[in-house]
Formats: structure tokens, C-alpha cells, sequence
């Protein structure tokens, strides 16, 4: 059999952070009642004039800055023509001709090393509506709250050859993104959104083969399996002596396969022309100077930096610095405080434990740093134990309660009377005669059980270490 190279561009359409959507002002929140978030410019009313909201270039040079492309001085909007129901216009407002961001590039890392993917161009555009297929009614729906919201598609070159560089692109744009703020990247509520470019050529040659493009790309999860199964789509039908046909496939994720959906229709056929309704952009000198000037750390920066000014492993920080929701919850736990390390440690072990057992993202941490760094004190400063503390932070991460006053309030807080605590363990020891005789045997396990009836009696509010020293002195 041949060998094959696969060959992978991307196209990611990215939802921006704004209030308001890209011409109107309605609002661009997630959800709401259907259509109840449009305006006569938003759902294509004749005689309906669209304004560029300005935070839309902000953030679109961001992107482009912070991916090194270059900016286009001066671009403009076009209309790209087609007919769909979720299209109230009848045409969308995009960039063909002058986007406003060209040929720059991301860095990325793989088990291969270190490489380039090339960007050919960021544009802005307008996302369309929303589909809902009642299948009780037989009937298909049409929400327009979407339509307006603004874009940035990111079109890659085809510089990608497997799923493992597609993901680690992806993974370092999503970053990039977040960091800056333009987006929250969530592709579960469809704020990322990627469609794969893919064609498969025999090794060695040049020549690039037929393409085609994969939707419906929800997850990192679906984005692997469908770049391997339209491979192997595309070898079969080379094997066997057929043709790949240049069209858009929609992947299923249910059924683990694609199916075509319509010949890919080349730039030609949407009748770009320029967008009357709409001035051309003139960027100026100044204007990239201010974007510049609120560029952020970026995560490589960031990584770079905790490595110089916190003692904390490497594979904590590459998690911490993985949202920066999460990184920032570190730094501002820092700046209070508590030591780096145990601020990495509640963030390594039990954040991360509740977000996996709970389904969440880190964006989604609702604790405040100065709760963090709260209980890390009444931890170290003894006032509670390290089961106490797990408890406390299970309820401060469910409703970001304050650890001081919720350890009051229950009661929480360790007895510090040693009469109390020396009188407890004596009890124990008289009522488990079996245990003491173990241990003075030379059963040291025997202890841990002693351990665990004092702590139970104490109503677990006692320092397993102190009633440890004490069992031992007593015994």
C-alpha cells in the first residue's frame, strides 16, 4: 500500500467578547428567548443601515498582534451572497478582499518539537442565525439572536499533517484568545468553532490533492476522530481507484462518521462586492500604538516569568497557566500572601478534582483569591486541620463562602484546650485495651486506629499530628 501525507488547514470562526453585536446594538449574550435579541438591522430589514462597533477592530487587532500578522492599514467590507433561512439578508457582511489581518503565523509544540503554522488572514464578519429542528412538530425553527454577533474567522495555511498538531494549534490560539480577552472560547456554546480543510497526498510529491471541508466540529474530541476518519475516508477511495470529490461534509459524532453536504463552492460564486452601507476602516499609527500599549503576558511570557519568581514545579504551572481565569486566582492568591506552593497545591489537587467531578471548566471558578488565601491561613496557622480544610473548600468552591466566618459559624475550628484533647485520648486508650496491647507488640498500625476514635470523638476537630504525639507520650 502507499504511504499518504495529510494535508490540514484550518478555518476558526472565534466569537468576540463584546456587549453588542458587530453592526447593531443588541445584545450578544448567550441564550434568552428566542429572537428577543434583534433589531430591523440584525434580522436584514429593508432600509436598515449597519455601524461598526468599534470594540469588534479592537479586538480583531489584538488577535492579529498577538498571532504576528500583519495589519491592513486600510480594509473594507464585503457582501458575501447566499440564500439560507438563518441568513435574514440574504447576503452576509464579511472581508474577501482587504481583511484586516494577513499573513502571520503561532508557534506550537508537539512530540516532534517545536514549529510554525502559518496564518493566512484574519477577517471580521457577522455570524448568521440559528436553526432549531422540531422533530415532534415536523418543522424547523428560525433564532435570530445570534445573527449580528460578532466574528473573527482565523484561516491557517494548510500547514498541519496530523490530528496531534491540528489540537496543539487550536489549543495555543484558544490561549492566546483568552488571554487577550476577546473571546471565552467555550466550544460548547459555539464561541469556538473550527472546519477542517483536509486532503491526502502520497508522500514525497508536492502536489496537493483534493480537499475537502469537515463541519459540525463542537470539541477537540470531534475535531481527532473526524481529521482520522476523513483520512482514511480519502485513502480508501484512492486504493480502490475512485476520486476524491471537493465538497463540504458534515461530521456526525453520534454515529462516528461524515456524510457530503453540498459541493464546495469556490469564492466566485458567493458575488463578493463591497458593502455599500458600510465606510472603509483607515487604521492608524496611533490607533495600533493604544492596542499595543494593552497587550497582555501571554501564557509563554507568563510560563517564562513563574519559573523565575515561584518555586513550583514545571508541570504546575503548564496546568495553572492552561486558563487564565485560573492563573489569575494563583497570582492574586500570591499577592495576599500565601505561599506559592500551597496556593499551587489547592489548585493542583482539589480545584481540579471538583472541576472533573463536577463537568466544568476553570473559566467556571467562582471562589474568590482572598477566600484561597483565607483558608490556606487557617490552615497553616493550625485554627483547622487539612480534613476540615478539604470540607471548607468543597462549600467555598460550590458558593465562594467566607472560610472565616463559615469555620465560626459551624464550629469548625480545632480545640486548642490540651486538657480537653489529653483527657479524650486517655478515654480511647481505656476503652480499646485490644489496640494499645497491638501496638506496644510492635503493631505500629495499631496507632491509626487510635488516631481516628480520638479525632472522632473530638468531632474532628483536632490536629491529627498533635493527637498522634500524645497517643505515642501516653502510651
Amino acid at each position: 500500500m502507499k504511504q499518504y501525507e495529510t494535508v490540514i488547514g484550518l478555518e476558526v470562526h472565534v466569537e468576540l467578547a463584546t456587549r453588542t453585536k458587530i453592526f447593531c446594538g443588541c445584545s450578544t449574550a448567550f441564550g434568552g428567548r428566542p429572537n428577543s435579541h434583534t433589531c430591523p438591522v440584525c434580522t436584514g430589514m429593508p432600509g436598515s443601515l449597519p455601524v461598526l462597533n468599534r470594540k469588534v477592530l479592537e479586538y480583531a487587532v489584538a488577535v492579529g498582534l498577538a498571532t504576528n500578522c500583519h495589519i491592513t492599514r486600510y480594509c473594507k467590507f464585503d457582501r458575501k451572497n447566499y440564500f439560507y433561512p438563518d441568513n435574514p439578508q440574504n447576503y452576509q457582511i464579511s472581508q474577501l478582499y482587504l481583511p484586516i489581518c494577513r499573513d502571520g503565523y503561532v508557534e506550537i509544540e508537539t512530540e516532534e518539537g517545536s514549529r510554525k503554522v502559518g496564518i493566512h488572514e484574519i477577517h471580521m464578519e457577522e455570524d448568521a442565525g440559528k436553526l432549531i429542528h422540531d422533530e415532534w412538530e415536523d418543522c424547523t425553527l428560525v433564532d435570530y439572536n445570534r445573527s449580528g454577533v460578532p466574528l473573527i474567522e482565523i484561516v491557517s495555511e494548510p500547514d498541519m499533517r496530523s490530528a496531534e498538531e491540528v489540537i496543539a494549534y487550536l489549543e495555543k490560539l484558544r490561549l492566546i484568545i483568552q488571554y487577550l480577552g476577546a473571546s471565552d472560547c467555550k466550544l460548547q456554546e459555539g464561541s469556538m468553532r473550527a472546519d477542517v480543510n483536509l486532503s491526502v497526498r502520497e508522500a514525497g510529491t508536492e502536489k496537493f490533492g483534493t480537499r475537502t471541508e469537515m463541519k459540525n466540529l463542537s470539541s477537540f474530541h470531534s475535531i481527532e476522530r473526524a481529521i482520522e476518519g476523513e483520512r482514511n475516508r480519502q485513502i480508501d477511495l484512492l486504493e480502490s481507484g475512485g476520486t476524491v470529490v471537493q465538497e463540504t461534509r458534515r461530521w456526525d459524532e453520534a454515529k462516528n462518521t461524515s456524510y457530503a453536504m453540498r459541493s464546495k463552492e469556490d469564492a466566485r460564486d458567493y458575488r463578493y462586492f463591497p458593502d455599500p452601507d458600510l465606510v472603509p476602516v483607515s487604521i492608524s499609527e496611533e490607533f495600533l500604538d493604544e492596542i499595543r500599549s494593552r497587550q497582555p503576558e501571554l501564557r509563554t511570557e507568563k510560563m517564562k516569568r513563574y519559573r523565575e519568581e515561584f518555586d513550583i514545579p514545571d508541570y504546575d504551572i503548564e496546568i495553572i497557566t492552561g486558563s487564565k481565569h485560573m492563573a489569575d486566582i494563583f497570582e492574586e492568591t500570591v499577592a495576599l500572601g500565601a505561599q506559592p506552593k500551597k496556593v499551587s497545591n489547592w489548585l493542583m489537587v482539589e480545584t481540579l478534582r471538583l472541576l472533573k467531578d463536577k463537568e466544568m471548566d476553570p473559566e467556571d471558578i467562582r471562589f474568590s483569591p482572598e477566600n484561597l488565601a483565607k483558608l490556606i491561613a487557617l490552615t497553616e496557622g493550625k485554627a483547622i486541620n487539612s480534613t476540615v480544610a478539604k470540607e471548607v473548600f468543597e462549600v467555598m468552591f460550590q458558593e465562594n463562602v467566607d472560610p472565616e466566618r463559615y469555620v465560626e459559624e459551624k464550629g469548625l475550628r480545632m480545640v486548642s484546650d490540651e486538657g480537653a484533647l489529653r483527657r479524650t485520648v486517655e478515654e480511647v486508650i481505656a476503652a480499646n485495651p485490644k489496640s494499645v496491647e497491638d501496638y506496644r507488640n510492635g503493631k505500629e498500625k495499631a496507632i491509626g486506629f487510635l488516631v481516628g476514635q480520638t479525632m472522632k470523638a473530638m468531632k474532628g476537630k483536632a490536629d491529627p499530628a498533635s493527637v498522634t504525639g500524645l497517643l505515642k507520650e501516653l502510651l
